[in-house]
């Protein structure tokens, strides 16, 4: 079973919920490169520091550092837009379990770690395809939802991937998510 990232449920408003989702850790890349290529580019880089490609940290007084430490996969995987057209930030959800002391560093100088704060957001869930289009369709609906209902957004959309690329498209879970102000 894999990990899904927590988050608790505030309130519901037509088109979307408001989630309350706690601080976390990530591993992530910035690419550049269209909507569709920038996670699969990103894909193998981040897959590899998951599977291995990184250096594990052990306890102060244990022995030195040294060897790798395979990660858990969990859900899901994050899209958001970057300043400028065509680029892209990429990020990988880690495991609760770890702490930024303990979580493994990454081997590719490309792979950062990073904590992102806990907050507040309202997101939207459908089943479909991975395509921009798709994704902007519903960022929009719910950038409207989300001011219909009183609430300011105040950070960039990001776009959530909870399922393999092979599952059929109409069985797939996708998520937009906007950070809104407490």
């Amino acid at each position: 079973m894999t990990e899904q990232q927590p988050y608790r449920v505030v309130s519901r408003h037509p088109g979307f919920e408001l989630r309350r989702y706690p601080a976390h850790l990530v591993a992530e890349m910035r690419i550049q490169a269209s909507f569709t290529r920038a996670p699969i580019e990103a894909f193998r880089p981040l897959a590899a520091y998951v599977g291995g490609a990184n250096r594990a940290r052990r306890p102060v007084g244990a022995e030195a550092a040294g060897g790798s430490e395979k990660i858990a996969m969990t859900v899901p995987v994050i899209q958001i837009e970057g300043e400028s057209p065509g680029a892209y930030l990429i990020q990988f959800i880690m495991p609760a379990t770890f702490t930024s002391a303990t979580l493994p560093e990454p081997v590719d100088a490309r792979v950062r770690i990073r904590e992102v704060a806990a907050q507040l957001a309202a997101a939207m869930r459908f089943s479909g395809r991975w395509t921009e289009q798709t994704f902007g369709q519903r960022a929009t609906m719910l950038g409207r939802s989300v001011t219909a209902a009183g609430l300011q957004p105040t950070g960039a959309v990001r776009y959530a991937r909870f399922d393999l690329p092979w599952k059929p498209w109409f069985l797939r879970r996708n998520e937009v998510v906007l950070p809104v102000v407490e």
